[in-house]
């Protein structure tokens, strides 16, 4: 089995998560799916699945963040181009999230543009050209 990474979100509103991670290019895995969760494939070897706050409750005794008020983590996206950096933002800002929650960066070699979504996750989208890099990005 490959490296793979399974990232665990909590949502208030399966349906509308389910939709938004569909919208940004997640497939649903109907297979791990019911009415307390989603599984939303990115890629083979990454997968979202989208918890009800109740059903991610019961993996954990910690309180559920509210991640709107508080920063979590910061889960970064890779696309092929700039085009797609701005595509996934875009479609993530028409799905229920927000875009743009912090300013764009364009370093010539590196993009970058942050979304949210609905339950105030935050993504970076990014495309890197490695081989335009500074030299000490690549050692």
């Amino acid at each position: 089995m490959p490296k793979t990474i399974y990232v665990n979100l909590p949502v208030k509103d399966l349906a509308a998560a389910t939709r938004f991670y569909e919208a940004i290019g997640c497939e649903k895995n109907e297979r791990f799916s019911d009415h307390q969760a989603s599984s939303m494939v990115w890629s083979d070897t990454i997968t979202f699945h989208l918890l009800s706050q109740a059903y991610f409750s019961t993996f954990t005794p910690k309180r559920i963040a509210d991640a709107h008020a508080t920063s979590e983590m910061l889960l970064a996206l890779a696309r092929d181009s700039r085009e797609q950096v701005d595509a996934i933002v875009v479609a993530a800002a028409t799905a229920g999230g927000k875009a743009d929650i912090r300013a764009p960066q364009d370093m010539g070699w590196l993009y970058t543009r942050a979304f949210e979504d609905p339950d105030g996750h935050v993504f970076e989208a990014i495309s890197a050209d490695m081989a335009a890099a500074p030299a000490e990005m690549t050692e």
